[in-house]
């Protein structure tokens, strides 16, 4: 009698990234794996595909109804889902699990670059110009979203203090305590964390260059202190992941069991960088924006003075004199 024949498959020892992820670990990261590299999340693939063909139907009922919607408006909200969709499904998913350096990425990139191109789109006001209001004294999609945008609980956590706080101590809380781990290890954990940083950031840009309606934003000044307290805490942040001498999770990006790419530390310390030079940029594009609008925002006002005097013939400066 002779032993039954053992294939190479049963005799094959798991890997490391086997037994942590569950998933073969990905080729070394070059620019080409970076492109190819696809890790499909159904969830956020259906979220920005149907996020983009809404949008898209609403402007078509605007122009179906002789209104007009800027077309960057359409361009900048189609441009953030799409970096949404690669952001959840492409390179940064297929790698972030086992670089700390590319979960970093892609959180800066959540929470700062694709609500910078969202924001502006003004999905909020698109949609109760294009959905159409009720006459029955019933409540459709129109009536509910603004409900929601009127409520207490839209109220507090769209005021500018609680988004910044919100935007800047999400990042110590979350780095700092369970909730890194939670959100590596476990599926719901990492869905929640993109939802959470999403709108984090979003609620951040809108109290800062919104024109949706529902949030209170501070005079123009205040809204530049309020970015620069951001900025700060955001890139002393940023030095504190670079000057880290321990790993905030030695037992799964620790144990890995890389052979390719910088050791776990030094990839830590380049997700620090990234925290640090990446999420100044977006930053730097915002206070841009704010500097613009209000600088229009003075012409506006300069302009409607013009009119007035002009109407009544100067009589408040007259009353004032």
């Amino acid at each position: 009698r002779t032993p039954s024949p053992i294939s190479e498959a049963t005799l094959a020892v798991p890997t490391p990234a086997e037994i942590l992820t569950g998933e073969l670990l990905p080729p070394e990261l070059t620019w080409s794996t970076y492109i190819s590299a696809w890790r499909i999340d159904p969830i956020w693939l259906a979220v920005c595909a149907f996020g983009i063909f809404f949008y898209i139907a609403g402007t078509l009922r605007l122009r179906r109804r002789g209104d007009s919607w800027p077309v960057l408006r359409t361009i900048s909200w189609t441009a953030g889902l799409v970096l949404l969709f690669w952001i959840t499904n492409g390179g940064i998913n297929a790698y972030e699990h086992v670089l700390f350096s590319q979960h970093m990425l892609g959180h800066m990139a959540l929470g700062m670059v694709v609500p910078l191109l969202l924001v502006p789109a003004a999905p909020v006001t698109l949609a109760l110009r294009a959905i159409e209001k009720r006459t029955d004294s019933s409540r459709g999609a129109r009536e509910w979203i603004l409900v929601a945008v009127h409520s207490r609980f839209a109220q507090v956590i769209s005021n500018p203090i609680f988004a910044t706080v919100n935007f800047v101590g999400s990042l110590w809380f979350f780095y700092y305590t369970g909730l890194l781990r939670w959100a590596i290890t476990n599926h719901i954990g990492h869905e929640w964390m993109v939802i959470h940083f999403l709108l984090a950031g979003y609620l951040f840009v809108q109290s800062l260059i919104g024109i949706d309606p529902g949030v209170k934003r501070l005079p123009y000044p205040f809204r530049l202190v309020q970015l620069l307290i951001a900025m700060t805490v955001h890139a002393f942040f940023g030095l504190t992941i670079m000057s880290g001498q321990a790993l905030l999770l030695a037992d799964w990006y620790g144990a890995m069991g890389r052979t390719w790419g910088p050791t776990p530390l030094e990839d830590q310390s380049a997700g620090g960088a990234i925290a640090w030079s990446v999420g100044e940029i977006p930053n730097a594009v915002l206070a841009l924006v704010i500097a613009i609008q209000w600088s229009r925002n003075d012409s506006k006002v300069a302009r409607r003075l013009d009119r007035q005097a002009d109407r009544t013939d100067d009589a408040e400066l007259e009353a004032y004199n």
